[in-house]
């Protein structure tokens, strides 16, 4: 018996458990994706005519385990991480991947499918627990990874019919919340990692090379009333780049401007963010410099907005966070802390009771870019909470994950203006040309 520890959590792995594990890692190093898949399919779905008798006996001790309906997922999920993280890392295989979760969908057709004799009792209870399979955070995690891996999920951008979840591989900062689930191994988050690394690339890269289109395309313009005057010469052709976001292109330039240049007089996010900082430093109190925080958020709220509810209601949260620390210094500790119950308010407190009636009324009432922007405040004010905000917008994602797309168009816009503000002021791209 092995114990294996992932994270916090700990279970025993059976020797039949590994004999399964070691079979399926012999055979992807051997067979193509296709064949892989079709194999998969004859041992957990079938399961009634796999050509190997000694790891259909290995299976059908594990799914006899009186603690089978509670850990075989754990059993499964890690069979299916097997192929995905071997396939992942070849482009050619990532297909594959959609394929292999689809062959859940499809378990249904199976259970009516001819059962031997012999076999009856150990196949019917495999089938029950690959059904119950697909009700468990596993498998969820598992169809969204396929769906961030697949070429085909990027292909369908367009159609506001199809649910919200299917949006996911435009959005790297949810990958680490939305793709790994309680029981993944150290192997597969860094898959999920890499994948989120390369994902965020790309983004950064394709925004990067549309943005100076369109600087090209705008120099190319003013160049056309000179070109009049003077000597016609023959233009310079100039390849066409496509928007990466869902925005439009007007509303992708305007967000990209204000998350990168003046906001606040000659000041830009950042700039207001450090001269916050540096000021607080010489900050007698805890009690003063929540004080000065409110000043720091409400500054970029509409102030007829403000005096509606909102300000009163922000000064009372920030009064109620940690009171008995108002004598203190302000310190690293306070500074976290304070600015993650800031992102509850503004954002979403929890996955179990998802209230966000105060991010909904800002988005309708500052719209995307202007409620964006105050989180990006927060953010530029503490680096270390950026993935607690990315935490909470996943919250959301998942919250309205089966909504059609037109139904959380809100929702949409606030993803996107969050993919761009956070790409611009903590990516590796430079933009500086845009200010």
């Amino acid at each position: 018996m092995v114990t294996t520890q992932v994270d916090h959590y700990y279970r025993q792995i059976s020797q039949e458990e590994q004999t399964i594990y070691d079979h399926l890692l012999h055979w992807i190093e051997h067979e193509t994706p296709e064949q892989m898949v079709d194999r998969f399919h004859a041992l957990f779905i079938d399961g009634s005519r796999y050509s190997d008798p000694d790891i259909v006996a290995a299976l059908d001790k594990v799914t006899a385990s009186r603690l089978a309906s509670e850990e075989f997922r754990y059993v499964l999920n890690r069979c299916c991480h097997i192929l995905i993280n071997r396939w992942q890392a070849r482009s050619q295989s990532q297909l594959a991947i959609p394929k292999l979760i689809e062959l859940f969908e499809n378990n249904a057709a199976q259970a009516q499918s001819q059962i031997s004799i012999h076999r009856s009792r150990s196949l019917r209870r495999l089938r029950e627990l690959t059904r119950q399979f697909t009700e468990t955070e596993q498998y969820l995690t598992l169809r969204r990874l396929a769906q961030v891996l697949s070429e085909a999920a990027e292909a369908q951008q367009g159609n506001g019919q199809r649910p919200l979840g299917t949006l996911i591989p435009r959005y790297p900062y949810l990958y680490e919340h939305c793709l790994i689930s309680e029981d993944c191994t150290r192997e597969q988050q860094n898959t999920v990692r890499q994948v989120r690394a390369l994902r965020q690339h790309k983004f950064e890269v394709d925004l990067s090379q549309y943005l100076t289109y369109q600087v090209r395309q705008s120099r190319a313009a003013e160049n056309a009333f000179v070109g009049a005057i003077a000597t016609p010469s023959t233009p310079r052709l100039i390849h066409p780049v496509s928007n990466p976001t869902l925005l439009e292109d007007q509303d992708l330039n305007r967000v990209v401007r204000h998350y990168t240049g003046k906001v606040e007089g000659s000041r830009s996010y950042k700039d207001l963010a450090q001269n916050f900082l540096t000021q607080s430093n010489y900050t007698h109190c805890f009690a003063d410099f929540k004080n000065d925080l409110y000043e720091y958020i409400t500054s970029s709220v509409d102030p007829e907005y403000g005096r509606r509810q909102f300000n009163n209601q922000l000064y009372g949260y920030l009064k109620d966070i940690m009171p008995d620390s108002d004598d203190q210094r302000l310190n690293d500790f306070l500074l976290v802390r304070t600015c993650s119950h800031l992102l509850n308010f503004l954002v979403v407190d929890n996955a179990q009771h998802p209230k966000h009636f105060v991010f909904v009324d800002l988005l309708t009432n500052l719209g995307p870019m202007l409620t964006t922007g105050l989180l990006l405040k927060i953010v530029l004010l503490c680096r270390k909470v950026k993935p607690a905000l990315e935490r909470r917008f996943s919250i959301l994602f998942s919250h309205y994950e089966s909504c059609s797309r037109d139904a959380v168009s809100w929702l949409i816009e606030a993803l996107e203006n969050l993919n761009v503000a956070l790409s611009v002021n903590f990516g590796s791209v430079d933009l500086s040309f845009l200010t």
